[in-house]
């Protein structure tokens, strides 16, 4: 039986919504909402990981753990890294779910989904993705593409390549990938001990350092497309959906 360990990294220094983990949706903060969320997931326990004094304070003011790491992790998987050394220096959770602070409406299936391909011998790693509907997101590099090849299970693919091009070529769907990770826990390790690649660099992509490395990254495919929160806009909408 995995025990699971649900860690949001959230920090302050977004270059397109200054802190956005503390911005008020109907009347809580974004971190808050993402908190509440994966809780409600029920798949273990969840704990903010941070490096700003007050992250720490909302979280706990609404009942929640938070954790402080140091401020020069570059990815926020090293951040969720130096998080589960700190509240699990023994090892009992053998899974970490890495949950994005900036997805305040996301149902809590979602997770659920994102650990499902954990349950069988093969993948290091496993995340989600959602058929693209909305043709401007084919072309928007802010939209992270999906280049996979099935498993044999339906609604499961394996990733070979992570892209902001439009991509593959050709008729079919396409396939939009979200920020959510379950890692192994010595894959977590392994990850978090590798000198950024040259296609994550390129791309700007941290998933791909995994895949040049030979790490197995495995896709749920769901139906439930969570808004993510990066720009002002994201905000507005994020704020009508949850006050609705």
């Amino acid at each position: 039986m995995h025990k699971v360990l649900v860690v949001i990294p959230a920090r302050m220094q977004s270059t397109r919504l200054p802190d956005k983990p503390l911005a008020d949706i109907a009347g809580q903060p974004m971190i808050v909402h993402a908190l509440r969320r994966a809780t409600e997931a029920g798949i273990g326990r969840v704990v903010v990981a941070t490096d700003d004094e007050r992250i720490v304070a909302a979280v706990r003011k609404a009942g929640g753990e938070a954790v402080m790491t140091r401020a020069d992790h570059t990815s926020g998987s090293d951040r969720v890294f130096e998080a589960t050394t700190l509240v699990d220096p023994n090892g009992t959770y053998d899974i970490i779910l890495n949950v994005q602070g900036d997805l305040p409406g996301m149902h809590p299936d979602l997770p659920r989904q994102c650990l499902a391909p954990l349950v069988d011998q093969g993948p290091d790693i496993a995340t989600i993705g959602a058929e693209i509907v909305n043709d401007a997101d084919r072309s928007n590099p802010n939209s992270v593409k999906i280049v996979a090849a099935s498993t044999g299970v339906p609604g499961r693919l394996r990733a070979l390549y992570f892209t902001r091009a439009t991509a593959p070529y050709g008729p079919g769907p396409l396939y939009h990938h979200f920020g959510m990770y379950a890692y192994r826990r010595a894959a977590l390790e392994r990850f978090v001990s590798l000198k950024p690649s040259t296609l994550e660099v390129r791309e700007q992509l941290e998933q791909l350092r995994a895949l040049e490395d030979g790490m197995r990254i495995d896709v749920t495919l769901v139906d439930t497309v969570p808004v993510e929160v990066n720009t002002p806009q994201d905000l507005e909408l994020a704020r009508q959906i949850l006050t609705a």
